[in-house]
């Protein structure tokens, strides 16, 4: 057996974080689970990377975005003396706001479109999610390069909305995977070309990149519901470049509310507060009032996170009475991305309120989501609050309560393929263990029930 070199820029940067090896073989299993994989990496793993082994599969990523959440700054697998994947992929990729985008989305396409998943199961950037707060709005300088190809003007901005409203009605009634590929290529083939063209008016233009950005934010919701936080990642900073481009007020802070919320939910406050701060500020007084509301409920969560809790409260609040007063206003296509904004703010502020440990306050605003939606086309995010609802009952001791939210819930998954709502079943079986051995028959029958679908789903 040929003698192992030692790894000495992979010696020298776990040197530089000053972490212990038993203490990165823990980040390292936190990153991974993340991205859904469970690894056993321990000190011993760690020695022998040093020593020279590799790690398999996606593992050296992993220890890259480690270590890169260590020093507060990008680590790419090269700085740490490991090759790329098999056929020279870069997980870097889609990662920087100092490209086109275009060029930028470009790779991320074909990896889709080809089966590879060297993007499909890369970790989440903590590093590169501070991006949007020092990015230089260099991208704007772009807006008036010459283009060529055909001339696009109103009618071609509103066929590239309904398209990207047809795919998120189909998303949200069926799943992130349903339509997955038919929107890389839509994106790819006709709205990329577009962009990339000619417009007969410099609104046009504006509009279309503002729509372009909708349906690559929508890319980033698919794989968000997927389970793919590295590509959801990837897609967000993107759509975030192409609206900063657009020059549409606010759009550019709706992209950074959704990264915030995407931080909140893997559990990394360090910038939830500053992005939630940030979009806010862009939108404050400029957006009518619904619109508006969205940012400042989800603020609110992002005070409840960091343990203000009064004011999360005051910016609950607020969003209610926005919500109240923009009766009949118009919102912006982008800001409709997950439906009637009144619901949106009801799941948002039960977040608020389960952050503050209130569970009756949380059970009731995730209820009046729920019913806020039109059930047949939000049949995904029904469930999911309707699950939610029901976590919340169960822990106050309503069973029963919960075991009929439950069903309701599974009742609005019918057809719905998504790993967030296969991943809701399998928790509610957890927290019904204790009833069912009590033989309480609502559990009993409700965890059959849930046996069945998850046996007739992906």
């Amino acid at each position: 057996m040929p003698k192992r070199t030692p790894n000495a820029r992979l010696r020298d940067t776990v040197a530089e974080a000053g972490l212990t090896y038993e203490a990165l073989a823990h980040a390292v299993r936190r990153v991974a689970a993340e991205n859904g994989e469970f690894l056993r990496t321990n000190r011993s793993s760690i020695e022998h990377w040093i020593t020279g082994a590799k790690p398999a599969g996606r593992t050296g990523s992993y220890l890259a975005e480690a270590l890169a959440r260590r020093l507060g700054r990008p680590v790419t697998l090269d700085d740490i003396g490991l090759p790329a994947g098999a056929n020279g992929d870069d997980d870097s990729i889609g990662l920087s706001l100092r490209v086109d985008p275009w060029d930028a989305l470009a790779p991320i396409w074909g990896a889709e479109l080809h089966r590879r998943r060297f993007l499909t199961n890369s970790a989440y950037s903590v590093a590169a999610a501070v991006l949007p707060l020092h990015h230089v709005r260099d991208i704007a300088s772009r807006a008036h390069a010459v283009r060529s190809g055909a001339v696009a003007g109103q009618a071609d901005v509103n066929a590239v909305r309904d398209m990207v409203r047809a795919f998120t009605e189909m998303d949200e009634r069926y799943g992130g995977q349903h339509g997955r590929s038919a929107l890389v290529q839509y994106l790819r083939d006709d709205v990329a070309t577009l962009c990339r063209g000619r417009f007969r008016t410099d609104d046009a233009r504006r509009h279309m990149l503002s729509a372009a950005a909708s349906g690559v934010h929508l890319s980033g919701w698919k794989s968000y519901d997927a389970g793919q936080q590295g590509l959801a990642q990837r897609y967000y900073m993107q759509s975030y470049a192409l609206a900063v481009e657009s020059g549409i007020v606010g759009h550019d802070g709706f992209v950074m509310r959704t990264m915030a919320m995407q931080t909140m939910k893997l559990h990394h406050p360090e910038h939830c507060l500053s992005l939630t701060d940030a979009g806010l500020s862009i939108v404050r007084g400029r957006v009518d009032v619904r619109t508006e509301a969205l940012f400042r409920v989800t603020h609110a969560h992002a005070l409840a996170k960091a343990g203000d809790h009064r004011r999360a409260i005051r910016e609950v609040d607020a969003a209610r009475a926005g919500i109240a007063a923009g009766q009949g206003d118009d919102v912006p296509f982008w800001a409709l991305a997950w439906g009637p904004p009144v619901a949106t703010v009801h799941s948002r502020a039960a977040k608020v309120f389960e952050a503050l440990d209130d569970r009756r306050e949380a059970a009731e605003q995730y209820g009046a989501a729920a019913a806020h939606r039109p059930q047949g086309t939000y049949a995904r995010i029904v469930a999911l609050d309707l699950v939610a609802q029901a976590e919340m009952q169960i822990a106050q001791g309503g069973v029963e309560q919960a075991c009929d939210t439950w069903n309701r819930a599974i009742d609005a998954m019918d057809g719905v393929q998504s790993v967030r709502t296969r991943k809701a079943i399998k928790t509610m079986r957890r927290s019904l263990t204790p009833f069912r051995a009590r033989g309480l028959r609502c559990a009993q029958d409700l965890d059959q029930r849930a046996t069945v679908f998850l046996t007739g789903t992906r």
